[in-house]
């Protein structure tokens, strides 16, 4: 568990979520406009979509480990293009790998806790490595803290820290090669097309809370500085409290076993818009801004645990599979929304991006469930 979410802490939290971190210096390096800013989160946004069905398929075939190996390698590269961006397009053509590194991730780890850890643990056990995410977003805040010009080696340390965990959660995995047919426990679908229509109700879902969130997720630590006036100094701060917020969103299993999945997603949903729209609205007030950002990390990384369980209860029968599908589902509307918001921000200003965003989420809760699965 402590591995994997190692994993997810460098391939989310880094590696795909600190294009947003170091937003700021990207745009001062190259002269990138809030549109640019959008377009090449999203292409960070496609490479997780890529990745994820690549492997998904890798899992599905009794080759997780190579999974994982994927995760943490791609993570790697771009991050070392990242380092070494010379212009727009070279920074592009970095974030899009490093984001692929996450979504490989996720499908690899889904299979390494149900090779390694006893089947009554495992709902736990992936809320807990998914909630990897807040310790590398506190992670990124603290360096762009320390050294906030430093930020080719920064990108540089990812890579090197992606390797060394990659093979810390493969030596901690007790792997299998026999393939993870429908059948098979925490096994996935081989095609990932005869999964979607059973997972109708979950990707609408999905797609409106990944559109709702890239508001914060690519644009919140640009809208503090520029438009809310705040130093980087108080805004690396600010960062680490999103992330130290996301590690609560990792006792998602214990508050769908709770409540159930419906009131889990809404409740989930719910509050991340609070903390977009709040946020977008007090960019420059310091305790508002941490009211919204706390409240919006715990709620993103718990929202994405509650997919986690809502795929699981929709296809019991492969788990990884469904994981890969909403995760894609999430991220494409992430991408989507990364753009649109850019745009909308240009024309209509950051308040009413922020407002959209905070919309698509709210509407994202009228997709719950009908009823209270637990």
């Amino acid at each position: 568990m402590v591995s994997g979410a190692a994993v997810i802490a460098v391939t989310y939290g880094l590696a795909r979520y600190g294009y947003g971190l170091y937003l700021p210096q990207f745009r001062a390096a190259f002269g990138l406009s809030p549109g640019a800013a959008g377009a090449i989160a999203a292409g960070g946004y496609v490479g997780y979509c890529g990745a994820a069905v690549v492997a998904s398929r890798l899992v599905g075939g009794g080759r997780a480990r190579r999974a994982l190996w994927a995760a943490g390698g791609s993570a790697a590269l771009g991050s070392i293009l990242v380092a070494a961006a010379w212009d727009g397009a070279s920074l592009a053509t970095g974030a899009l790998i490093a984001g692929s590194g996450a979504g490989a991730a996720t499908p690899a780890l889904v299979a390494a806790v149900a090779h390694t850890i006893p089947l009554p643990d495992q709902p736990r056990a992936q809320g807990l490595v998914n909630g990897g995410t807040g310790a590398g977003v506190v992670g990124g805040g603290l360096l762009v803290l320390s050294v906030p010009e430093a930020w080719r080696w920064s990108w540089a340390g990812f890579a090197v820290v992606s390797l060394l965990v990659t093979a810390c959660a493969d030596r901690r995995t007790r792997w299998r090669s026999v393939p993870e047919g429908p059948a098979g426990r925490g096994g996935t679908d081989p095609d990932e097309r005869a999964l979607a229509p059973r997972l109708g109700r979950p990707l609408v879902a999905a797609l409106l809370a990944g559109a709702g969130c890239a508001g914060v997720w690519t644009f919140a630590r640009d809208l503090m500085t520029a438009d809310g006036g705040l130093p980087p100094a108080v805004t690396g701060l600010l960062w680490c409290l999103l992330g130290a917020a996301g590690l609560l969103g990792g006792l998602s299993g214990v508050l769908v076993r709770r409540v159930g999945l419906r009131v889990a997603w809404r409740t989930t949903v719910l509050a991340a818009a609070a903390g977009t729209v709040l946020l977008g609205a007090l960019p420059g007030a310091v305790v508002p801004a941490a009211i919204a950002l706390a409240c919006f990390g715990s709620a993103f990384v718990a929202l994405s645990g509650v997919l986690l369980a809502w795929g699981a209860q929709r296809v019991p029968a492969a788990a990884a599979g469904a994981t890969a599908v909403l995760f894609i589902g999430l991220t494409v509307g992430q991408a989507v929304g990364a753009v649109a918001l850019g745009v909308l921000s240009e024309a209509a200003g950051t308040l009413t991006a922020f407002l959209a965003a905070g919309t698509l989420l709210v509407v994202s809760a009228a997709a719950a469930e009908r009823r209270q699965g637990r």
